[in-house]
């Protein structure tokens, strides 16, 4: 199938498809002489594979068993410490008694894995998955998927007046409460939740989990027990890179300097010249170099956490001097990589392949092709590769073990702007050194740099969990699904709810104090939640009385950042009943929530889209000035990521979209599921717009193919 219209690729961005090698990759190679401080060697001695041995639980894993039995329980523990076993097990009993339960993660990746692991440990046919992406068995008695989706199955059963089809919630990864941009979720999950089905949650360590369980017990009329597990399955050492190639304990093994860094490394940071790992030509340091020290000292395979994509790319140039030493281990490797690319062949292109094939090394960051992100886990998981180079996104949610965690950085970027890591986020990424059953000890190594505070690194492996914060938030999605099932002044107690008041109202010091800033709170919740409700009156979604119109309560099945915009433009029949590709373009209107340069050659678009866009962005700046006007958030309309969208849902190669694009696969592959997403929500509304749900059924067909939808199979 063609593409319809004129998209000119290679003129329209000026720049030749083929772009020249980064020249920093030919760098002169800084040598190091790799060594290791005399106190290392005891350390080094206990580097090995425990023996196999039966499995038995720890106290904290039937402590929460025993604990879920009669209450809800949250369990904060450390990464890999068999959090998961304790779903398992009282997943079982739930179907022992002819029950259902429900896991939520907050990944859809996540989600995908804990699927195909429930399914060998229960039954193929037992288990069903709700990711948006995919639907697959949802009456099984075990359903895994994303907490939004069962957030929207809440909604739904508070619209019908009825009950969750559930017996029991597991929440995965519940310090996403405190994610600022999701956390609203998991919050309202959590306050929605009908208290007779008994709520498991599974954290990281987390500094307030006691005020999570009383702010549970006090909405859910039903006790919450805590069982925290402070000690990690496998030990973490942490040690200090000295740019000469000699490998030092990074904190003090004296008693009575517990937490401080150690003599010899506080002498490189007092030193006037320091040595530098990092040549004029590259921020990095020689990464070959590194990992030839890492491999005479036994501490592959090793994630190195980078600050950016580029340098995780940039880093497999570096590695080209170090050679994997084991022809054996090489074949295997070779023979799973040709086992997976004879199921995914558009792999075979991928422009990383020579990295893994010859030096098994990869990058793993969200500009890579999700199916590619899947290979490296899969390989990584096996113990195939000696390194990967990731961003701080790895640390979260995914099954990613390795003996050791090497550091170049103190700091992430959060989405705005570069800010320290938090003790949470830095236990999270230590979290991967060491696996169980694997690894009797586990490292984490800090390379000096222009981006790495050492005395921050070293407080952060001492410090205390974070507190979770409370992140709930108003929106128009949440306004008209609420207002399906409770009236405005029923709204309002339900907002008392939040883990933001109860937060305020037990904090410590003057309690005079603390109920006025909850009051202040609360009032600031309530005072949003009725500036959208005005809102919506003006705008004909609610009526003067403070119920849902018509065109509210299908509006409401828009649970989308920008729901207003949509559902106005179905309201004004202004976007394309009947030509998919057009149809999806246009949706993706709203899903781009990044500020870009949208400067678009006008005769590079299809006359079709260019129509369409002028027609929708001129229908909609009514609406749009007066949610300015009101001073809610009104995001840009831009072409660049309908075009993409048009002409990948018209046939163009997967190779041109991403030129035309001019970004990178990953972010690509997001605007092309978020996309879909939003075209699953116009498919809820086929009683309202049948032509429509049709359409964005077809859509949704055309943009979900290889290599946007690809599943590996592990």
């Amino acid at each position: 199938m063609k593409p319809r219209g004129s998209f000119k690729v290679k003129n329209y961005s000026g720049r030749p498809k083929l772009r020249p090698k980064n020249n920093r990759a030919s760098a002169p190679a800084i040598r190091l002489k790799p060594g290791a401080d005399s106190s290392l060697k005891a350390v080094f001695k206990t580097i090995g594979v425990p023996e196999d041995s039966p499995f038995s639980p720890d106290p904290f894993q039937l402590e929460a068993l025993d604990a879920i039995e009669k209450a809800d329980c949250l369990v904060t523990a450390p990464t890999g410490s068999g959090k998961t076993w304790i779903a398992v097990q009282a997943i079982s009993r739930i179907r022992e008694k002819g029950g259902r339960s429900w896991y939520a993660t907050p990944l859809k990746a996540l989600s995908n894995a804990k699927f195909h692991e429930f399914s060998e440990i229960f039954g193929q046919d037992q288990v069903g998955i709700l990711t948006g992406d995919r639907k697959e068995r949802p009456e099984a008695s075990v359903i895994v998927g994303t907490t939004e989706i069962l957030r929207n199955q809440l909604y739904d059963a508070m619209h019908h007046g009825q009950t969750l089809d559930t017996d029991f919630v597991v929440l995965d990864e519940a310090h996403f409460l405190g994610d600022e941009d999701r956390g609203v979720v998991w919050e309202e999950t959590m306050i929605y939740l009908p208290a007779r089905i008994p709520l498991l949650l599974l954290s990281a360590t987390i500094g307030n989990a006691g005020k999570i369980a009383e702010w549970l017990t006090a909405i859910r009329s039903k006790a919450c027990t805590v069982i925290e597990e402070t000690k990690r399955p496998v030990p973490l050492f942490p040690i200090f890179l000295h740019p000469s190639g000699t490998l030092l304990p990074l904190l003090s093994s004296d008693v009575k300097e517990k937490g401080r860094i150690s003599k010899k490394v506080r002498e490189y940071l007092f030193d006037e010249k320091p040595q530098r790992l990092t040549s004029n030509y590259s921020l990095l340091p020689p990464m070959g170099e590194i990992l030839g020290i890492l491999d005479k000292f036994n501490l592959l395979p090793a994630i190195f956490f980078l600050k950016s994509r580029a340098d995780c790319d940039h880093a497999l140039d570096l590695c080209k001097d170090h050679w994997v030493d084991d022809p054996d281990r090489m074949q295997t490797l070779h023979q799973r990589i040709d086992d997976i690319l004879a199921q995914n062949p558009h792999l075979a292109k991928h422009r990383q392949l020579r990295h893994l094939e010859r030096l098994a090394v990869g990058a793993h960051h969200s500009g890579q092709l999700p199916a590619w992100k899947q290979v490296i886990e899969t390989l990584m998981t096996e113990g195939l590769l000696q390194a990967v180079f990731a961003t701080s996104t790895v640390a979260a949610g995914v099954n990613f073990p390795a003996r050791t965690v090497v550091f170049l950085n103190t700091d992430r970027f959060n989405g705005r702007e570069f800010m320290p890591l938090s003790p949470t986020e830095f236990h999270q990424m230590t979290g991967r050194a060491g696996r169980r059953g694997m690894d009797h000890i586990g490292f984490a190594i800090a390379i000096p740099g222009k981006f790495l505070d050492i005395r921050l690194c070293a407080q952060l492996f001492t410090a205390t969990p974070s507190d979770i914060k409370s992140q709930i938030r108003i929106n128009f999605s949440m306004v008209l699904n609420l207002l399906l099932s409770h009236a405005p002044d029923q709204i309002e107690d339900l907002l008392t709810r939040s883990f933001a008041t109860f937060l305020l109202m037990r904090a410590g010091g003057k309690r005079t104090e603390a109920r006025a800033l909850s009051g202040t709170r609360h009032k600031v919740l309530i005072n949003e939640f009725n500036r959208h409700l005005s809102f919506l009156k003006l705008t004909g979604f609610v009526t003067p009385e403070g119920s849902l119109t018509q065109d509210g309560q299908w509006a409401s099945q828009l649970r989308v950042d920008q729901p207003l915009l949509i559902a106005e433009g179905f309201r004004k029949g202004i976007f394309p009943q009947s030509d998919p590709a057009l149809m999806a373009a246009i949706l993706s209107l709203f899903v781009s929530d990044r500020e870009m340069d949208d400067h678009v050659d006008r005769r590079s678009v299809p006359p079709p889209l260019f129509d369409a866009f002028i027609a929708v962005s001129t229908a909609l700046k009514p609406l749009m000035r007066d949610l300015y006007d009101h001073d809610f958030d009104v995001r840009p309309l831009y072409l660049r990521p309908a075009m993409t969208v048009y002409a990948w849902a018209g046939g163009m190669p997967w190779e041109e979209v991403v030129e035309l694009s001019e970004g990178a696969e990953g972010d690509l592959v997001m605007l092309m599921l978020r996309t879909a997403d939003h075209l699953r929500h116009v498919m809820s509304l086929e009683k309202t717009f049948p032509e429509a749900a049709e359409t964005a059924s077809k859509a949704n067909e055309l943009i979900l193919k290889a290599p946007v939808w690809m599943e590996i199979d592990a």
